[in-house]
C-alpha cells in the first residue's frame, strides 16, 4: 500500500528519488523539522508550516531569522505560513560545477539581513552528521531508503537522538534551550508515555 500511495504523491518518482528538507536552529543545533519529498513547493511549503506551528509567532519587533540554500520554493512557502514584514531572510546560492564549488551568492531576500549573517554552515554541518549516522542516506546498498515513508520516520527518530541525548559538552541541544535538565538514555526515550 505505501508503494502505491507514494507513485500517487510523486508520479514518476524513482526508489529512493527524494530530498530530506531539515531546520536547524543555528545557536543550539536543535533539529527544529524535517519533511521528506521531492523538490516540489508542497514538501518545501510543507516543512515551512510545521515550523510555523512550533515556533513562537514571529512579530516585527522578534523577528524569524531564516537562511537557506537557492532553492526558490523557500521565499514562496515563507510567505504562505508567515507575515512578510516579520521575516528575515537570505540565502546562499552555490554553483557547482564537475563537483566542485565554482562561486557562492549571499542575496538578502526580507528585511534586508547582515550579509556576514547569512550562512548555511550549521546545516551542512548537520548535513554531514546525518550522513555519517543513518545509512540510509549514504549509498545505494541493502541500506538504501527504498521509501520515503521509511527515511521520514528514520529521521523522526534521530532528531530525537539529536534533541535529547546527543550532548555536547555535557548539555544536548534540549538543554541548552531549556526544555529538559537531563540527558536522556534510550531507556527514557522508549519507555515515555
Amino acid at each position: 500500500k505505501q508503494k502505491r500511495v507514494e507513485q500517487e504523491e510523486y508520479p514518476n518518482a524513482q526508489p529512493g528519488d527524494c530530498f530530506a528538507y531539515i531546520a536547524v536552529k543555528r545557536d543550539t543545533k536543535l533539529h527544529l523539522a524535517h519533511s521528506v519529498g521531492k523538490r516540489l513547493d508542497f514538501v518545501a511549503d510543507h516543512i515551512i508550516w510545521k515550523l510555523s506551528n512550533i515556533l513562537s509567532p514571529p512579530t516585527f519587533h522578534y523577528t524569524l531569522e531564516i537562511y537557506t540554500d537557492g532553492n526558490k520554493q523557500y521565499l514562496t512557502a515563507l510567505l504562505g505560513n508567515f507575515r512578510k514584514d516579520c521575516i528575515v531572510y537570505g540565502r546562499v546560492i552555490k554553483h557547482m560545477q564537475v563537483g566542485r564549488l565554482k562561486w557562492r551568492i549571499k542575496e538578502q531576500v526580507l528585511r534586508c539581513p547582515k550579509i556576514e549573517d547569512i550562512d548555511t554552515n550549521a546545516i551542512e554541518n548537520y548535513d554531514g552528521i546525518l550522513r555519517e549516522r543513518i545509512s540510509r542516506l549514504v549509498r545505494r546498498s541493502k541500506c538504501h531508503s527504498k521509501q520515503r515513508y521509511k527515511l521520514e520516520k528514520h529521521l523522526d527518530i534521530f532528531q530525537s537522538y539529536n534533541n535529547l541525548m546527543k550532548s555536547d559538552c555535557g548539555k544536548t541541544p534540549m538543554i541548552l534551550e531549556g526544555k529538559t535538565s537531563k540527558i536522556w538514555q534510550w531507556n527514557d526515550f522508549f519507555n515515555i508515555r
